[in-house]
């Protein structure tokens, strides 16, 4: 998991430490993700077999060390799978469309955005810009300024 993530996301962007709220999170995900690594290396292999002989050495009854013994030999229980269930699994999908329409929705609004700087950066107002220029370039800008002249709204914007 922590060698896919590596490689596939530069964790060191400063996207990721812009924002302290965001940082948080990402140093929280990958101790996370550290720490169930570490855990999958630890317990893929079967455990140590127990010494029993070094224990009955050291412990006075050694009926209670043999009893033990008796017990982890003559036991083999199944091993644990976790099944995930059909609820949780539709939460997570759900989740997972979710973030999918916030994400073209995010898209959407920066394709938007870049035409509009674009928009701005060729429509730029200098000493150069007539008043017809720049009537023509904005002209909701206009319609609100011819507005307020005809109501004699002089110092709308300004004063409150």
């Amino acid at each position: 998991v922590r060698r896919l993530a590596q490689r596939s996301v530069d964790w060191s962007s400063p996207h990721f430490k812009s924002n302290p709220e965001l940082s948080a999170a990402v140093s929280s995900f990958r101790a996370w993700a550290a720490s169930a690594e570490s855990m999958a290396e630890k317990y893929s292999a079967p455990p140590t077999p127990i010494d029993f002989a070094s224990a009955k050495s050291s412990v006075r009854d050694k009926t209670l060390i043999d009893n033990l013994e008796a017990f982890y030999t003559s036991s083999s229980p199944d091993a644990e799978v976790y099944e995930w269930s059909a609820d949780e699994k539709a939460a997570k999908l759900e989740q997972i469309e979710e973030a999918k329409g916030r994400l073209a929705f995010t898209q959407e609004m920066i394709e938007e955005t870049d035409a509009e700087l674009d928009f701005m950066k060729t429509n730029r107002v200098g000493r150069d810009t007539s008043v017809s220029d720049m009537k023509e370039a904005y002209p909701d800008v206009a319609e609100e300024t011819e507005k307020e002249l005809e109501e004699r709204k002089w110092f709308k914007d300004a004063i409150q």
